[in-house]
């Protein structure tokens, strides 16, 4: 049996994978929750993991993904029906590699192209593609300088989420995207770098985060 918290934050998680492929951040959590810190967050996280609900993936930044859902009228766990079965190990998909993106001060991006072989299981659905990481702008997202960013096509972003944002049509960045009244805040995860604030045709949304690749 699952307490009511543990519950609501399983089916928050799981709503959100379904519409955007990529895990809801802590923060997210926390005020969907009505939480008063993240550490009660953390609390509900590893119980569900103990419990077999979800597992958090490897070398991706706040990547979730989850096992069963409990049903609620026989009292048996599933596996929810919209996920689909993972892929196998073995298999890579090659992205096509843009080039670098700054996780600091725009830098221009998708400055040329190459590939870059990927796990299949790291991808969610869509069409991805990946940007080398330059800067330590978003460490506290576990983002680090040299890092590969999987990130899948998109025109549209929800506060909260990680996005690569054009700017001017000139350079591009990967920042928490927010809607501050009549203007765009790009946030970055290192409290000794500051928001970056933008009318919205200044900014255009290139995709979000749907996963990270490390090289060690």
């Amino acid at each position: 049996m699952l307490t009511r918290k543990q519950n609501e934050l399983l089916t928050f998680i799981h709503g959100r994978l379904e519409e955007s492929g990529v895990s809801p951040s802590f923060e997210e959590m926390k005020e969907a929750l009505d939480l008063k810190s993240k550490s009660g967050v953390h609390r509900l996280i590893s119980a569900l993991e103990e419990r077999g609900f979800i597992k958090r993936l490897p070398n991706r930044a706040r990547a979730l993904e989850i096992m069963r859902m409990p049903e609620l009228k026989s009292g048996i766990a599933t596996a929810p029906s919209s996920v689909a079965p993972p892929r196998a190990a073995n298999d890579v998909v090659d992205l096509p590699l843009h080039g670098r993106i700054a996780a600091g001060m725009p830098i221009e991006a998708l400055e040329g192209q190459s590939s870059l072989p990927v796990p299949a299981a790291l991808l969610g659905p869509g069409e991805h593609y990946a940007l080398e990481v330059a800067g330590d702008s978003m460490v506290e997202e576990g983002i680090l300088d040299g890092d590969y960013a999987l990130i899948r096509k998109t025109e549209t972003a929800r506060d909260g989420e990680i996005v690569v944002a054009l700017i001017n049509e000139e350079e591009a960045t990967l920042k928490t995207f927010r809607k501050e009244g009549q203007m765009i805040r790009l946030d970055p995860a290192n409290r000794n770098y500051d928001p970056q604030r933008y009318r919205p045709d200044q900014v255009r949304i290139q995709g979000r985060l749907a996963g990270l690749l490390r090289r060690y």
